[in-house]
This record gives C-alpha cells, structure tokens and sequence, in this order.
C-alpha cells in the first residue's frame, strides 16, 4: 500500500487516505504489510522566494488543462479532504490533461509547506467513473467526498465489539490481527484515543492475516465467540489477554493455551468458546470482517478508519492523529 507522510514527526497515511508519501513524512512507519512510496514528478523549479514565506509554485499553463473531468474544483475539494488536517500544507493544481485512453486523466498536483521553499510534484490518474484514481499501482477513492463510501459501508458493516458512544458521527474503527507485534503495540493509543474522544464510536474490526499469521484467524474466530457469549466487555478483557501473550500465538500447541487462558480471564468457557470457534456462523462472520477490510482497500494492521478516512496506525505521532481526528469529528458532519 502506498503510505503517507507530511514530515518525519508525522503521520504515514494508508492508501485510501493520503496519496503521496514526499510529502508526509519522510519516515515509514512500522506496519504489518511494508509501505511504498511513488516516485514524485518533476515540476518546473519556481523562482527562489524568502524562506519563511514558503513555496512559491510555478504558474500553471493553460495549455496543460486538456479534460473536461475532473475539474480543478473537484481535484481541490479532494486534496483537502484528504490533506486539510494541516494547515501548513500548501497547493497548486498544475495540470488536468486527458490521456491516450478515453476517460482517464493525468493530475499533476505540485505541493509544499509553509516556511519551506521546497515543492514537489505529485501525479495521478482519474478515472473515467470520476470516482476512483490511479497512483503507485493502487485503486484509490477520488471526488469532492472521497471517504462518503467508506464512512457508509463502516457504518453499515463494521460491528465487531464496540465502546464509547452509541452515535455514529464519529466512528474509528480499527482493523487489526491478534498475531501482529505492531497492534499489539498500537492498544496503548488506542486506549488513548477512547479517552481522549469520549464522542467517538470504537469499533475493534478483526482482520487476520492469514497468509503471514497463521493462528490469527483462531485468534479472531475465539474473540468472536467470546463477544457473543460474554459482550463487549467480555471481548475487551480477552484481546487485552491475547495481546498480552502474544508470543505464545507463535505455534499451534501454544496458541490453545493461549487464548484458552484469555477466554478464562474474560469469565468465560474454553470449551464452549472453542466449539463456537468452528461453527459455520462464526466463519462467516471472521469471513465478513476479512471482507470489509478488502472492500476498503486495506491490506496491512494495524490501520484505523476514521470516518471512512483511512490511516495506519503503527508508530504514528499521537498529536498529529488527534489534529486528524478532530478535523474530520469538526467537518465531516452527522453520520447516515
């Protein structure tokens, strides 16, 4: 997945959210599935400006405006949708050009930060639906709302065990995998976040990488198991258990004991919990999990949505994900 970042101190944004990492920070952050960058596009230098007044962009040429889609309103409603938590970031659409196939358009955005004389360019592909873009071999949302089906779809389909608030105008959902090291490390902010947006509806998504983690999908059938016998409560104090043990998850015979004893902890069966683990109905649910997290694009944990908007959260500076979240709580508006 493509990652994002502003600054070294900042944050590492997921595909679905912030497209091009030059610009958000110049670390990779640690997360289950390894980020990687697009290559920036070359944009003509500006003439040099104070430092402190920051980037100076080169006029655009109207010669470079060739697609009727999108329009450069369109493209601006869509960068600060998915940049305008930061108000040091700065802008300028440079060209909207149609292509050799039909409906699709290149974007060359070039972009910089306040105080920094520095800018670069950034490029990506709109697709005819007016919907979706193209960038670093992802398939991205795009539009003046780029996050709406998201946010619906989390609303809709994300009810895994859940605190905080019964309203969903601000729901952060994490997607995560009991056998990866960076969620166990993530619980902290995630804590964190709980009591910092007592507004917030928390819903944790269980997403096993089974592929790279081959007890996770056990781990999320018991969780649950457990949420269905023994509720929300019951959930929170089996993953705090899990997440604890962890490293016992490393083997099979490990892993019975393992989550056999956070399924005691959280007051309930080991043995009804596991004979609910291989039921067919929990399958689909553990399946239905997997597949939300697929239909948003998400491919590595630990990653929190935030109203649709999505983020991974390995590593990631506490300051900047509260700034990002306060900003989508202030704009996005009431849930539906």
């Amino acid at each position: 997945m493509i990652r994002l970042s502003l600054r070294r101190s900042a944050l590492a944004a997921s595909a679905s959210v912030l497209l091009f990492a030059p610009l958000l920070a110049s670390t990779v952050l640690a997360q289950d599935a390894p980020p990687s960058a697009p290559k920036p596009v070359q944009v003509p230098a500006a003439p040099a400006a104070a430092p402190a007044a920051g980037p100076t962009f080169p006029a655009p040429d109207p010669a470079d405006f060739t697609a009727d889609s999108p329009t450069k309103e369109q493209v601006v409603n869509f960068l600060k949708a998915s940049w305008g938590y930061d108000p040091n970031r700065l802008f300028q659409v440079q060209r909207i050009a149609k292509t050799a196939v039909p409906g699709i358009s290149s974007v060359v955005v070039a972009a910089g930060e306040k105080g920094n004389p520095q800018t670069q360019g950034l490029q990506f592909f709109v697709l005819q639906d007016g919907k979706h873009l193209i960038t670093n071999g992802e398939i991205l949302p795009f539009g003046d709302h780029p996050f709406a089906e998201n946010r619906a779809a989390l609303i809709q389909r994300a009810n895994g065990p859940s605190k905080g608030a019964s309203g969903k105008d601000l729901m952060l959902v994490e997607f995560a995998d009991f056998q990866c090291p960076h969620c166990k490390d993530a619980q902290a902010t995630i804590d964190k976040l709980i009591v910092d947006f007592p507004n917030a509806h928390f819903v944790y998504q269980s997403f096993p990488l089974v592929k790279i983690h081959p007890e996770a999908y056990r781990a999320a059938a018991y969780g649950t198991c457990v949420a269905k016998l023994g509720g929300n409560a019951a959930f929170f104090q089996y993953s705090a258990a899990v997440y604890e043990g962890q490293a016992g998850l490393a083997s099979s015979e490990g892993a019975t004991l393992t989550l056999n004893s956070a399924v005691t902890k959280a007051g309930q069966d080991p043995d009804k919990v596991a004979a609910c683990s291989k039921t067919p109905e929990t399958k689909a649910a553990v399946d239905a999990d997997i597949k939300l997290a697929s239909d948003m694009n998400i491919n590595q944990t630990p990653s929190l949505a935030i109203n649709g908007f999505v983020i991974p959260l390995g590593g990631i500076n506490y300051d900047l994900l509260k700034q990002v979240i306060n900003y989508h709580a202030t704009n996005d508006g009431p849930g539906k």
